[in-house]
């Protein structure tokens, strides 16, 4: 059982009201500490100011420069866009293959075969099949000249010609296949020509229209 002075420990003494003077004392100490801090940037302003001010102006520089990198980008993909526009309206083959030779990535692949498609140089399309930036362009120019050439060419000649196209990484792998088949048929080679034939209509990946001509040719 809990005496009565254990009791009397455990209440809450009421808590002691500051007097003025301890107020005006508190207040007096607030202002001091304020002071010294004050004080204390103040110096560490003027020790480090240089270092601070350079730092904020490398910031300011790295902004800058992202905002006008980013503008001039944009203005040059904008200005690269326009230049191929005209040339295409124009029919303009040189304007395109400069733009092709100037530029890089998918715009030069595409320049330089819409100038072989205006002007029919093969020599563009042989450039494209080997240096384009892209697969899709590279294995469009191949296909092209496959297409060219192909009559020139026993059908093992024609299977290696276009075998950078046997794989499904390629667009036109199903095309190429096809063209293959076809080129053993013409030979009269029928057994490769169906082996080839039915891979195609047995991959339900292939498109209706080749797996259609793949059934035609069965």
């Amino acid at each position: 059982m809990t005496s009565i002075l254990e009791r009397k420990k455990n209440l809450k003494q009421p808590v002691a009201k500051k007097t003025r003077e301890e107020y005006a004392e508190d207040a007096l100490y607030r202002e001091v500490w304020e002071d010294v801090n004050n004080e204390k940037t103040q110096q560490f302003l003027k020790k480090y100011w240089r270092y601070i001010v350079s730092a904020v102006l490398a910031v300011m520089i790295v902004v800058s420069m992202i905002q006008i990198g980013t503008r001039m980008y944009y203005s040059h993909k904008i200005a690269t866009a326009t230049v191929y526009e005209n040339a295409v309206a124009n029919v303009d083959a040189n304007a395109l293959a400069n733009l092709a030779h100037d530029k890089g990535g998918a715009i030069s692949d595409l320049a330089l075969f819409q100038s072989y498609l205006i002007d029919k140089d093969i020599s563009k399309l042989e450039t494209l099949s080997v240096n384009g930036h892209t697969r899709d362009f590279k294995d469009l120019a191949k296909l092209h000249l496959a297409t060219i050439n192909g009559d020139k060419m026993e059908a093992v000649e024609f299977e290696k010609y276009v075998s950078s196209m046997d794989t499904k990484k390629s667009p036109f792998f199903y095309t190429s296949r096809l063209m293959v088949a076809q080129k053993y048929l013409a030979s009269g080679d029928k057994e490769k020509a169906d082996k080839i034939l039915d891979m195609i209509i047995n991959d339900k990946n292939a498109p209706d229209s080749i797996s259609a001509t793949a059934q035609t040719l069965k």
